[in-house]
């Protein structure tokens, strides 16, 4: 298994996957990264917040770019380098969300590939908005 390296890579290049974040999903990324706010963890709570029930962590949902550069565009071998996220709705349970990544830019000098992060819900709002650099392996 190989990524593609800068000299496969074409802006425009497109990879998307979509997923439902359940109980379970949310529970598990709690005790890995320790983030345990109630307003994913605690029914009760999150009735009194704007969203009136639990959401999924932002970063969980975030972690599907990371699941897409780093398996599918630019793939195996790439090195992250940098990430912005802009969280602009919420993320429900069972809601199935679609993130896809976009080659927006090539830096070959640089060895660098720029690409746009979007993830939307199932009306296609979207939920975050973010742009990635990345290292493409070499060939």
């Amino acid at each position: 298994m190989q990524g593609k390296s800068i000299g496969e890579l074409k802006v425009g290049d497109k990879v998307s996957v979509t997923r439902a974040f359940s109980e379970q999903d949310v529970a598990a990324f709690a005790q890995v990264s320790g983030d345990h706010n109630p307003a994913h963890m605690d029914e009760e709570y999150a009735k009194g917040t704007m969203f009136k029930t639990r959401i999924v962590h932002g970063m969980l949902v975030g972690s599907l770019f990371s699941a897409l550069l780093g398996t599918e565009l630019p793939g195996v071998g790439s090195i992250y380098t940098g990430q912005t996220l802009k969280f602009t709705k919420p993320v429900h349970f069972g809601e199935e969300i679609t993130a896809s990544v976009t080659v927006k830019e090539i830096i070959a000098e640089k060895n660098r590939v720029i690409l746009d992060c979007l993830a939307v819900n199932p009306q296609g709002e979207p939920v975050i908005l973010g742009e990635a650099t990345i290292m493409p392996p070499r060939k």
